[in-house]
């Protein structure tokens, strides 16, 4: 079947095993092969196949609500409702979007690239539904790392509390983004083992009303019994207690079983649970061998070896460059440990981990558990390294503010992925961190320029002894630079001058540095003089400095990778207003008030006006104004 010709997923309807079956073969060969040129999810995917045409066979979207958590594994379900034919554009600028997306297709109803939220949407869907009289499914598709988030756990007791219809997909592949963690995760455990618990309890039932005279009152005495021996079947019955039923555990790659308890769940009044079980990379021998999760997003690679294609001779990413200061810093200091929410292998931790196995601690997908535990860490001394994505650390906002910032305790965020990411798109674009931190008292904020620099900021953090300490780095590959040998203590505030200039100065950081440095030559070969400064302390800022230029009347024109409310050249301006110097001659550049959409990071920079060209236009402009008006 061309998969690029589907309109919709009416053709499922009344196709028998043996063609789902065949479908589902040629569907792998299409995300293998496709996947191989742009890159994406492919091993959650490759998981789900059965299932996603299991479901859109029992269901009818968009009719019956599909909610996908985490997005990712919505791959099938775009190529069923229509966009097989864009894949092609899977992830790439103006192309199709690797997650949900509501603007894309009618079948996509909620749009998620964090886990854990399709409960809590899917409630308030049931509740609209129900108000407006209508008469529907909804079917959020959770994976077993996700339902360990507080939201998740939060969702579950008010649907069961509510007796909602919802019909709970649990995808359980063992294996979220990485190894999960948590007693919920070996509950499920003990659930895969126990087998239909259902169908034999069930059974037992019918066998006890079959004995002449007496079946009856056995069968009472047996459903008492029953009663005890659940919770030694399935230890806990967790979601029974909370008011679901649960049918479980269903082989995920087995049509007839998928079918047959999706059917009994569409017929099941109230709050529905269907434990899927799954395996993560099904149908590619090195996506199903992968015990270290590295095909769970993944850039292109060849299909025959499954090697991945990378740039030879490559520098260290920045994870990699801020994990290894780290270590050596913990090699030195035994109150240093790493705190992660599901992100050892992306944060770069494993080698940390290996040295210090009792100093590792990853909590699953939990942000807000990760900034509390933290805090708790530091009242006793220690030095939590809270390895964390910019877009993920949003999730832990009340706690950093809470239980961090007011109680000026030395945890260090460890702010990953900071700036546009690219690929994964508005969901994950690192551009809020600044701003939201930035108005939190107590708090350092700092981004190296080069891995140097960024070792010289591990170290001088955990030194630090004054309150929160964050450090933020991109996604990507660092500068390749030689580093110290030793790493030194940089004064908490302090900027640094990378090239001097009269005419005008441009305030930077981090990834916006090169292309500064880069307008300031072409400027210089134009006969006009521009200073430009490493700001590397986001807060506090450079006061000394900022005076020196703001007295000697230069235009600043600041550039950041972050947005422009709230953001650091927003610091600059107050800067200028609480000390009474005129903020005309600041002009700031960085990410517009709106949501970045999926790209190549260049192309979006392109697309905002984040570039060396862009640095030249407003410099050409505000360079002659200081001569107008000298």
């Amino acid at each position: 079947m061309d998969l690029c010709k589907i309109k919709d997923p009416s053709i499922l309807k009344d196709m028998n095993t043996n063609q789902l079956e065949q479908l589902a073969d040629e569907t792998r060969q299409f995300l293998i092969e496709n996947l191989a040129t742009t890159g994406g999810h492919l091993g959650a995917n490759l998981g789900v196949v059965e299932l996603t045409l299991a479901l859109h066979k029992v269901y009818k979207s968009p009719e019956d609500r599909f909610l996908w958590d985490v997005g990712h594994q919505s791959y099938i379900h775009k190529i069923l409702t229509g966009r097989g034919g864009q894949f092609e554009t899977l992830r790439q600028y103006k192309g199709l979007c690797g997650f949900p997306k509501r603007d894309e297709s009618e079948h996509d109803v909620w749009e998620t690239g964090h886990s854990s939220t399709s409960l809590s949407a899917a409630m308030g869907m049931a509740i609209a539904r129900d108000l407006k009289k209508e008469n529907h499914s909804i079917l959020p598709i959770i994976g077993d790392g996700a339902l360990t988030g507080g939201m998740a756990l939060e969702a579950l007791n008010h649907i069961g509390h509510e007796k909602k219809n919802v019909t709970v997909i649990l995808n359980d592949n063992e294996m979220s983004i990485a190894k999960n963690v948590g007693a919920l995760h070996g509950a499920l455990g003990r659930m895969r083992s126990a087998g239909k618990y259902h169908r034999v309890k069930d059974d037992l039932e019918w066998v006890l009303k079959k004995i002449p005279a007496v079946g009856g009152k056995i069968a009472q005495a047996a459903e008492r019994l029953k009663d005890s021996m659940k919770y030694f079947v399935v230890p806990g019955m967790f979601f029974e207690e909370l008011g679901f039923t649960y049918y479980g555990p269903v082989d995920g790659h087995d049509f007839n079983d998928l079918i047959e308890n999706l059917n009994y769940a569409k017929k099941t009044d109230g709050p529905v649970i269907v434990h899927v079980m799954t395996q993560k990379g099904k149908g590619y021998h090195p996506a199903e061998t992968d015990v270290k999760d590295k095909w769970h997003g993944v850039g292109p690679y060849k299909i025959e070896s499954g090697e991945k294609i990378k740039p030879v001779d490559a520098p260290p990413a920045w994870s990699s460059v801020i994990s290894e200061a780290l270590r050596q810093e913990a090699r030195q200091d035994d109150r240093i440990v790493a705190v992660t929410p599901a992100m050892i292998l992306g944060s770069k931790l494993e080698k940390f981990g290996e040295e210090f196995p009792d100093r590792l601690f990853d909590v699953g997908i939990a942000e807000q558990h990760a900034t509390t535990m933290s805090a708790g860490l530091a009242t006793q001394g220690m030095k939590p390294f809270l390895a964390i994505y910019s877009t993920f650390l949003q999730r832990g906002y009340d706690q950093v503010v809470h239980d961090v910032a007011r109680q000026k305790l030395n945890v260090i965020f460890g702010i990953d992925r900071a700036g546009l990411v690219g690929a994964d798109g508005e969901t994950h674009q690192g551009v809020f961190d600044i701003a939201f931190l930035r108005s939190v008292p107590n708090f350092v904020i700092s981004m190296p320029k080069d891995e140097n620099e960024a070792q010289h900021l591990v170290h001088t953090a955990t030194h630090y002894d004054d309150g929160p300490f964050a450090i933020r780095y991109p996604r990507g590959n660092a500068k390749g630079i030689q580093t110290d040998e030793k790493p030194e203590i940089i004064p908490i505030g302090s900027w640094e001058v990378l090239k001097e200039g009269t005419d005008a100065v441009i305030l930077t950081f981090g990834t916006t540095i090169d292309m500064a440095l880069e307008a300031s030559e072409k400027m210089e070969k134009d006969g006009r003089s521009v200073k430009v400064v490493n700001a590397r302390f986001i807060k506090p800022l450079d006061d000394a400095m900022l005076h020196d230029i703001m007295k000697a009347g230069m235009p600043i024109l600041t550039v950041e990778e972050g947005v422009l409310q709230g953001g650091f050249g927003s610091s600059v301006l107050e800067f200028a207003e609480e000390h009474e110097y005129s903020s005309q001659w600041v002009k700031r550049m960085g990410v517009p008030d709106r949501f970045i959409e999926h790209g190549s990071v260049d192309k979006l920079w392109e697309e905002i006006g984040l570039t060396t060209d862009h640095i030249l236009q407003n410099l050409k402009q505000m360079i002659p104004n200081k001569q107008q008006r000298a």
